[in-house]
């Protein structure tokens, strides 16, 4: 499977993103000339938002910067075709040369370098449960990654399998368009949107740039009793309209069928494991256990004036569901929002452990010159997200040999 992938070597990168997290639409590229080293490629649309504060926050002033000399801002409309020098390039194989540099095989010819950076994610290779084989083919079945919207759907009612951050937006987005909806409960937690006046992840960006003055930091991967937890899903939150909490609970008084852990199926017949009251008080108290008092401890010694805590608690006890015939349901369409696996099977290295993870020290593999950035835990639960390279980026650049200043 081809892999997009930018080789770069420009300190440039990481310490523009050492100072900001808007980076989501933006890249650090090479070019295919010798005219410029890189360039600093913003992919922007009408109506981004993101773009928009970058316009503000940054564009007025990134031209005089040590950065915009080195990396030069150069916007690309993506509603518009490409340029022919940004079209893109799939990197079918990286294989690591005998005393030498590493050989990228893409479909516009090899290129060498003597330092790769991976940083494609963590989200590779959509994973369906084989359960999805044995359901009656008059079901309409997708991942969450090819929803695009309710209107897609057939008519009927829905079931989505997952509640991670995907299956739980997508669950509400559904019951708020009118359709039925059934969904299968996970182990995910969830988080409330805003704590104590501040977005949650304003608080977890805080501590991850202030927090090391104060002796505190984000949980990192060597404080993981498991190492399979890298695994686990995020707590549910969603952005929708503004950002709201999204409680199970609520959703289940406002008419959501919910049901534990999908077991087995067969034809029309769906199972669930009998877990939803345990896994409901998993996710009720997930933040207070994995996250409220690291907030605390921030907030008094940082001294900060923030608001009280105005959480309201919403008991509920919603009927557990162990089966399903999804024919007398009407249920006409399933959803698998049940993450994604780990697909480096285009790396010719034998650096990849259990489910594909590399073996790495904070991104750096066990075959010089080759690093990785924007893995699950790769330094701390933040370093999959969209602020992880920012905060992982000034480390790898030291371990690269470059100065991130």
């Amino acid at each position: 499977m081809a892999k997009g992938i930018k080789l770069s070597s420009n300190a440039a990168l990481v310490k523009f993103l050492s100072r900001t997290a808007l980076f989501g639409a933006m890249l650090i590229a090479s070019t295919t000339t010798n005219a410029r080293a890189a360039e600093l490629v913003m992919f922007q649309q009408a109506g981004c938002v993101w773009c928009e504060v970058f316009d503000r926050e940054i564009a007025a002033v990134y031209d005089n910067t040590d950065e915009g000399a080195r990396a030069p801002l150069r916007r690309v409309n993506i509603a518009a075709a490409l340029p022919p020098d940004l079209a893109f390039i799939a990197v079918e194989r990286l294989t690591p040369e005998r005393d030498g540099p590493f050989r990228a095989r893409t479909n516009r010819g090899d290129i060498t370098a003597r330092r790769v950076v991976v940083a494609t994610g963590s989200y590779h290779v959509p994973r369906i449960p084989t359960a999805a084989a044995r359901i009656a083919p008059r079901v309409a079945q997708l991942h969450s990654h090819d929803y695009r919207n309710e209107s897609r759907l057939p008519e009927g009612a829905v079931l989505v399998v997952g509640s991670g951050q995907t299956g739980v937006q997508l669950a509400e987005e559904l019951s708020d368009a009118g359709r039925r909806v059934y969904l299968s409960v996970g182990t995910a937690g969830r988080a409330p949107r805003r704590y104590r006046g501040v977005d949650i992840f304003g608080w977890l960006a805080q501590i991850a740039r202030q927090g090391p003055e104060f002796g505190l930091g984000l949980p990192t991967v060597d404080m993981l009793p498991d190492p399979n937890l890298k695994f686990a899903a995020n707590p549910h939150v969603s952005g929708r309209n503004g950002g709201h909490d999204t409680n199970l609970r609520r959703f289940a008084a406002d008419g959501m069928q919910l049901a534990g852990r999908l077991l087995a199926a067969e034809g029309e017949r769906v199972t669930f494991a009998n877990d939803l009251p345990a896994q409901l008080v998993h996710a009720d108290r997930f933040f207070d256990d994995h996250l409220r008092d690291l907030i605390e401890t921030f907030i008094d010694k940082a001294g900060l004036d923030v608001p009280p805590d105005d959480r309201v608690p919403f008991d509920y006890e919603p009927r557990a569901l162990t089966e399903l015939d999804l024919e007398s349901a009407g249920v006409s369409t399933i959803i698998w929002a049940t993450g994604y696996a780990l697909d480096y099977g285009w790396i010719d290295a034998p650096i990849f452990g259990e489910r594909g993870y590399p073996r790495n020290d904070r991104g750096a593999s066990e075959i010089p010159g080759l690093y990785f950035l924007g893995l699950l835990w790769q330094h701390t639960q933040a370093s999959a997200t969209l602020v992880g390279p920012a905060l992982d980026g000034p480390y790898l650049a030291e371990r690269l040999g470059m100065a991130a200043v």
